[in-house]
């Protein structure tokens, strides 16, 4: 599940969305990028802001994100904060849902014709900032006008790609174990706690499943997030530089882990399981009554709890909680060839760092990345789930460890290759030291 998107929104009157590009010419687009790279740096070079312009004359900043009406509504009501404070910038706004959005950018930019500030999350960050499509955000940062004082340090350093700050948070994120507290109440059974090795949280939902005839825990092993973080505890990573941060041995031992949860009953069967792995955020298997935890992120927890009568908790992925980090849940980046970057900074520091602007938006894109202001909208909120997120959140904050390099070209392949792996491992059709190096030459393929 990707992190912080809403449920697909159908597109508002007065508005026209390009459905996604079939794959050749996606391809070809992407291709037309990297060919223009050159081009774009060179229009970034001469372009910008004209300091001797006056900086009363009109500005239009185009913008362009992904999400739902809700996000669209707050986010065209901080823009036009923006406006009301400087009355000299307006914006084109375009939004559309999250499918598509990628391909639908790729194209802009591969047109020529890429917004001046765009949303992005780290499936496709390094990519960008590969192609010298986004604006290096360093010099900004250092000299105060991108401010990013009052962030975690690990959450403004998730935007850093080669050395430059190519994306800033627009919220911050963790992965979070959330679990059926109801159900547990109903039958005696204690709560699972943060600090608990991955072997006792299996115990622990073998224990609830022949107690409370569910399975204790959603199957992970598809999960790249909580993969990720227990690579992380075995002192690895999923990539370091260029190449992956694992062997097919890594993998095999996750596997087997898991393989072990089955055979024990912790988990739903395969089938179950699939259907956690592909379903939205909205029908989660904790949500369903199909398994008492699932593996979501933290900002979750409100979507999942509008969905269920039920008491939820969340707690911290087993093991050593210093493998998880302060993630960003999305970026906004400025392109490197617009002709108003330096207003287009100016506004990623506004709707990160004005308190009217960080009220509005709330937790929409994930807590706020400013800590100062988080306490703010922790204090102004009345929704217990979204209280409860921020709590859980500001207790991890005090263990998270370092962040890591930003995923690399291929990610999101390679996040398509894990499920198809552990899936063929969770239906028998492969052992897991087989379905392990399958993955893994995938990956190789994805991220060459």
């Amino acid at each position: 599940m990707h992190p912080a998107t809403p449920p697909t929104a159908s597109a508002p009157a007065g508005r026209t969305y390009r459905t996604p590009l079939p794959r050749r010419r996606l391809l070809r687009g992407l291709l037309a990028v990297a060919v223009a790279a050159p081009l774009v740096a060179g229009a970034a070079a001469c372009g910008g802001d004209d300091p001797a312009t006056d900086p009363n004359a009109p500005v239009k900043l185009s913008v362009f994100w992904w999400g739902g009406e809700a996000r669209a509504k707050l986010t065209e009501e901080a823009l036009a904060l923006y406006t009301k404070k400087h009355p000299n910038v307006t914006f084109e706004k375009t939004w559309q849902a999250n499918q598509g959005y990628f391909d639908k950018l790729a194209t802009l930019t591969a047109g020529g014709n890429p917004p001046d500030l765009f949303q992005i999350d780290d499936n496709f960050l390094a990519e960008y900032a590969a192609r010298n499509t986004t604006l290096d955000l360093t010099s900004y940062q250092r000299s105060g006008k991108l401010d990013t004082a009052k962030f975690p340090k690990s959450l403004w350093q998730y935007g850093v790609v080669d050395g430059k700050l190519a994306g800033l948070a627009a919220g911050e994120n963790t992965q979070g174990l959330v679990y059926n507290k109801s159900l547990l109440a109903k039958h005696g059974l204690p709560e699972p706690t943060t600090g608990m090795s991955w072997e006792e949280h299996i115990a622990w939902a073998e224990r609830v499943a022949k107690t409370a005839k569910v399975p204790g825990t959603q199957d992970p092993s598809a999960d790249y997030k909580a993969f990720w973080v227990w690579l992380r505890q075995q002192g690895k990573d999923l990539y370091s530089g260029s190449e992956l941060g694992f062997t097919a041995e890594d993998v095999t031992r996750w596997f087997d882990l898991w393989k072990g949860a089955r055979d024990r009953d912790a988990t739903p069967t395969p089938d179950v399981i699939h259907e956690g792995n592909v379903t939205d955020i909205s029908k989660q298997l904790v949500v369903t009554g199909k398994a008492a935890t699932s593996w979501v992120w933290v900002n979750q927890m409100p979507e999942l709890k509008k969905n269920s009568k039920d008491e939820l908790g969340v707690v911290a992925y087993p093991g050593d909680p210093s493998a998880q980090w302060a993630r960003a849940s999305m970026y906004w980046s400025v392109f490197r060839g617009s002709k108003h970057k330096d207003v287009a900074v100016d506004v990623i520091n506004f709707l990160m760092n004005d308190p009217e602007a960080v009220k509005l938006l709330g937790t929409d894109r994930g807590l706020p990345s400013n800590q100062d202001l988080r306490r703010v909208v922790s204090d102004d909120t009345s929704d217990p789930a979204m209280k409860q997120s921020i709590a859980v959140e500001a207790e991890l904050a005090q263990k998270f460890g370092e962040s890591p390099q930003v995923p690399i070209k291929g990610h999101s392949k390679v996040r398509s290759e894990l499920v198809k792996a552990a899936e063929n491992a969770q239906y028998g059709r492969a052992t897991p030291a087989e379905a392990a190096a399958q993955f893994v030459e995938a990956c190789k393929s994805a991220i060459a």
